[in-house]
């Protein structure tokens, strides 16, 4: 089993910042990525990004390309989403996942992860 915990959502206005993490406990030798979804009320879940453990090599969202930055420290089993240009239509509960090996490795699809925490929100006021 692997726990996830995720820190540093809140209240912005737009064009704010915000640093989101996600701390790994339990069987984290297991995961091969970790990824960031995020779900707006009446939608479905979507990707954000998502980060190799071993290589460090990412995917984005078109949405969030050159805005979001995700980056992991393997020392301290955490994941990071820098959240930089928020914009109002980046509201929403934010999840980290993991993904452990053995699957199909689709880093955009949830259904690919194994695990996830419990979200935070993060809400941009224009």
């Amino acid at each position: 089993q692997v726990q996830l915990v995720e820190s540093g959502g809140g209240l912005v206005q737009a064009g704010d910042s915000l640093r989101l993490s996600c701390v790994a406990s339990g069987r984290i030798f297991t995961n091969v990525a970790m990824g960031w979804f995020r779900q707006a009320p009446g939608k479905e879940r979507d990707f954000v990004a998502a980060v190799w453990w071993t290589t460090s090599r990412t995917s984005y969202a078109d949405s969030v390309k050159g805005r979001f930055t995700i980056s992991r420290d393997n020392a301290k089993s955490t994941v990071y989403l820098q959240m930089d240009s928020l914009k109002p239509e980046d509201t929403a509960v934010y999840y980290c996942a993991a993904m452990e090996y053995g699957g199909r490795y689709r880093l955009t699809l949830a259904d690919d992860y194994d695990y996830w925490g419990q979200g935070t929100q993060v809400t941009v006021s224009s």
